[in-house]
């Protein structure tokens, strides 16, 4: 691939979040060379519904079922997951959240970090979980490109591009 990021299912928190003056600029999920970053994921769906309302579980099987999606979708896979960290409203989810992320880590061994936290971006979700994982270099030359739906590219040559074409009207407009 001749780009080192790919940053796929991009938003802004204009509509992700209406109630909140925000306007920023983020994505699901990032690919920098071999390593996979993920949105932390909650209990609420891709398509933007929410799941599980007051139930750690279900939100966590959720989370889950998004992190294997959004892994899959830049190539990788939940066994390449590296690092987890886990954020929980209130230490009795503790269990309930661990058990089913421990389910479907069974064999991966990530390392991880847990906290309690006073509250997450909206009141009604309960846990989050951040995704940190590596893409084996045995598998790289052999990925798919992503859907074009998914995707937005964002490479060095593509920045000095624009840099250069700034500077082209710049001078440009020095010579009128």
């Amino acid at each position: 691939m001749t780009y080192s990021h790919l940053r796929l299912r991009k938003f802004n928190t204009k509509k992700t979040y209406p109630e909140q003056t925000l306007d920023n600029d983020l994505s699901m999920s990032v690919r920098a060379g071999n390593q996979i970053f993920l949105r932390g994921q909650v209990g609420q769906a891709l398509d933007g519904s929410m799941v599980g309302v007051g139930d750690a579980a279900a939100q966590s099987e959720q989370a889950m079922r998004n992190v294997r999606q959004l892994l899959e979708e830049q190539g990788g896979k939940l066994a390449d997951i590296c690092k987890i960290v886990i954020y929980i409203t209130d230490p009795r989810y503790r269990e309930d959240v661990y058990r089913v992320v421990g389910k479907h880590l069974k064999g991966v061994y990530p390392v991880s970090t847990g906290l309690v936290v006073q509250g997450l971006a909206r009141p009604e979700w309960v846990m989050e979980i951040d995704v940190y994982a590596v893409i084996p270099e045995s598998r790289m030359k052999n990925l798919p490109e992503p859907p074009a739906a998914l995707q937005w590219k964002d490479t060095a040559d593509k920045a000095d591009r624009a840099k250069a074409a700034a500077k082209k009207r710049k001078a440009a407009r020095r010579t009128k």
